[in-house]
């Protein structure tokens, strides 16, 4: 063969130079998913060219391609986005916002509550970070930036509380993990509710700490803006939130239930979305086809992302390239833990720079399997991956949520409607700097997993133990737990099950 010379050169070491060819197509500015197929490709070729590679794999790709085609969990991507669109412009955030800020207005840091309240619940609803970041900067940073908030505060409360829609259910990025991961998008909802919930609340407790040690910074709304009071904000409250916790309950509890798939609860709720707006008299053809545009745009990303990866990752395998990410983590010191501990500084670090799809697509297929051979459950793993991965939205210098705030933030001087004060701009640097610690908190999240994995809902009671290192291997090695079957020949496993005393 011509290339038969880079034999010797290239040897056994074809996977880690495909991995860092990969970085340097993603460094060289090509749209992603052409950049995964390209590299996949060119080293095909390569390989086939040296005889390191059999063509036999590249023949299953069409049915590869085809495969995801059929794919129904990923049919529930497109049903959710639509649905998280539609809400966003049919005004319910204004709506949640003005109502909630009245109810937390009296309140030290009141504002700030109200949207990380509301964050919440748009997670809950839209199940889109884009959405939710730009509909609380429109709407309720000029209101914080008049009564005299902090602007690190502000822009970071809004930030971090449009990332909500990363952990909470619908979350896009939980269909993407149970796909990957080969798990029920359901389990996966469930298991992710209470560390959603836990991570709102710590925002809450950050704010709450704010406004006690620096009143200045995030102050109580002063009278003349509680405009409504006493019964009729009651009333109002009622009205404004009974609609999108009824959507809530006929998307995610329908799923919980058992009563509908995910698909046909994203189908519900775009139908539920589209008579919301209905009622508030917002459903227009305009509205309805950049709905549309924007869930194709999307879907189609997501779509083309899932073949380049698919390309990669058939090549990649071909060249023994998941034995050799085995190999290497599983060498790692400290067993599971160190597994995990490992795993997620990769991903924090790849998250300055690829955002949640491409990680998801790249790397977890190639983590997901050792994490499973280690005795990890999955469900439990793509969650903490999933908390992981919502820095990537939030940390300086290429958060996505960062720049939909600096998109809508005011960027030079203005003249406030309501006071007729000149307002001072928001600077980048003052969103980055508020930014950093919600980003601490999402990291000390990722550690409460950890230490805690009774946090994530599955059913087998022990998601990881560490113990498991003494009790399934039965000679000294350096390799770390194996679920059970025997992947080498220098290796022998005991047929105990996890957990069980000698």
């Amino acid at each position: 063969m011509a290339l038969e010379f880079l034999v010797p050169i290239i040897g056994d070491h074809m996977a880690p130079i495909m991995f860092i060819g990969l970085v340097v197509f993603l460094l060289s500015g090509y749209p992603v998913a052409f950049a995964l197929a390209a590299n996949g490709l060119l080293f095909g070729l390569l390989g086939i060219g040296m005889g390191m590679f059999t063509p036999d794999f590249l023949q299953a790709l069409p049915n590869r391609i085809f495969g995801i085609m059929a794919n129904d969990t990923l049919l529930a991507i497109p049903f959710f986005t639509f649905m998280g669109l539609i809400l966003e412009r049919s005004g319910m955030a204004e709506d949640l916002l003005d109502t909630i800020g009245q109810l937390f207005g009296p309140v030290r840091g009141g504002l700030a509550f109200a949207v990380i309240f509301v964050g919440a619940l748009l997670a809950a609803t839209t199940g889109v970070v884009a959405a939710s970041v730009i509909s609380m900067g429109l709407i309720s940073l000029p209101i914080m930036l008049r009564y005299g908030y902090d602007r690190k505060l502000a822009t970071g409360v809004i930030a971090a509380s449009g990332t909500l829609a990363q952990i909470i259910p619908p979350s896009l990025v939980l269909i993407i993990m149970a796909d990957q991961l080969g798990r029920s998008v359901g389990d996966m909802y469930a298991g992710a509710m209470i560390p959603g919930l836990v991570l709102t609340g710590m925002y809450v407790g950050y704010v709450a700490l704010v406004a006690f040690f620096k009143p200045a910074a995030a102050p109580a709304l002063p009278l003349s803006a509680r405009t409504v009071t006493g019964t009729k904000l009651l009333v109002r409250s009622l009205v404004v939130l009974v609609p999108p916790l009824f959507l809530i309950f006929l998307v995610l509890g329908t799923i919980f239930l058992g009563i509908a798939t995910p698909t046909e609860g994203g189908a519900m709720g775009a139908a539920g979305a589209m008579l919301l707006a209905i009622s508030k008299g917002k459903l227009t053809w305009g509205l309805t086809r950049q709905a549309v545009d924007s869930t194709a745009k999307l879907s189609a990303f997501v779509l083309f992302i899932l073949v380049g990866a698919t390309v990669f990752g058939l090549v990649f395998r071909g060249v023994n390239g998941d034995l050799w990410v085995e190999h290497l983590l599983t060498s790692l010191p400290g067993g599971q833990l160190g597994f995990l501990i490992a795993v997620n500084i990769l991903f924090f670090v790849l998250a300055f720079f690829l955002d949640f799809f491409e990680l998801a697509f790249i790397l977890v297929p190639l983590v997901g399997p050792v994490a499973e051979k280690m005795g990890i459950d999955l469900i439990w793993f793509g969650i903490l991956l999933g908390v992981n991965m919502q820095t990537s939205f939030m940390h300086p210098p290429f958060g996505f949520a960062l720049f939909y705030l600096r998109s809508v933030a005011p960027g030079k001087k203005y003249i406030d409607k309501i006071t007729g004060k000149m307002m001072e701009p928001v600077t980048t640097k003052q969103i980055y700097w508020g930014a950093i610690p919600f980003v601490v908190i999402q990291i000390i999240m990722v550690a409460l997993i950890i230490a805690f994995p009774g946090l994530v809902s599955v059913e087998k009671k022990e998601v990881f133990d560490d113990s498991q290192a003494e009790i399934v291997i039965e000679i000294d090695t350096e390799a770390a737990p194996a679920s059970g079957s025997d992947t080498s020949p220098n290796l022998k496993f005991s047929t105990e099950e996890p957990g069980e005393k000698k």
